[in-house]
């Protein structure tokens, strides 16, 4: 009989025990948020997960520099044809002075002339150096650029066939060391300064020979300059 009555209590408090627990975690629920649970779950699981690191966006510079050109200065970037579908560029400040885009490049040597203390494009125009003779031509447009402007020049296709000799000695004197090793389909870009000068450690030239090994089978293959001018040589 005293055995009876222990089980009984044992029994008693085992059922006392678990209603107050059932009670407490009814009070408890009712005091957590239902959108709660799933984000603690969540991050319970997140907790085994190791850390993803994204490198951030980089920032797009002017005419696509890699790097920013320092404040007081102008951005360039002079990109020569490549094959037969890819056209020459000449961007400045972010802005693009001979493009596809714009509709005025075309194959012979095109040539953009900035004024220099605005930074604004006064003229650009492409001289074909395969048909017709627009070597006079050029020469005309380069000597009527006025004093304090900036050339930029560069080929797409040919540049050199019809190219005379006096075009070659007056780009020559704005600084070319290339001018005149150019030969059919060359790609050449070149940037020179008429009445100042440009500092010494900017890239102002480059050439490359058309090769008949190489992507285009014969084609030229693009070369690019880029780089940044003071605003304060003049």
């Amino acid at each position: 009989m005293g055995l009876n009555r222990q089980y009984l209590v044992k029994l008693a408090g085992l059922l006392l025990t678990s209603l107050a627990a059932w009670y407490l975690g009814c009070f408890v629920s009712a005091l957590v948020p239902k959108e709660a649970i799933p984000a603690s779950i969540a991050n319970l699981q997140d907790i085994g997960k190791k850390p993803v690191l994204r490198a951030p966006v980089p920032k797009r510079q002017k005419c696509d520099h890699w790097s920013p050109c320092s404040p007081g200065n102008y951005a360039y970037r002079i990109l020569s044809g490549g094959g037969k579908g890819k056209l020459a560029k000449i961007c400045f400040e972010d802005e693009l002075l001979v493009s596809e885009e714009k509709g005025n490049v075309g194959r012979g040597i095109n040539i953009a002339i900035v004024n220099y203390k605005t930074g604004k494009v006064t003229s650009a125009k492409f001289f074909d150096m395969w048909e017709g003779d627009h070597s006079g031509e050029m020469v005309a447009f380069i000597k009527n650029a006025p004093e304090g402007s900036l050339l930029l020049m560069v080929t797409h296709d040919d540049g050199s066939t019809r190219l005379k000799n006096d075009a070659k000695k007056l780009v020559e004197g704005l600084g070319s060391k290339e001018i005149r090793n150019m030969k059919f389909r060359s790609s050449w870009a070149f940037i020179a300064a008429k009445g100042f000068k440009l500092p010494d450690n900017i890239q102002k030239e480059k050439i490359n020979h058309s090769d008949k090994n190489n992507r285009y089978g014969g084609w030229p293959a693009e070369i690019q300059i880029e780089g940044c001018i003071p605003r304060n040589l003049i």
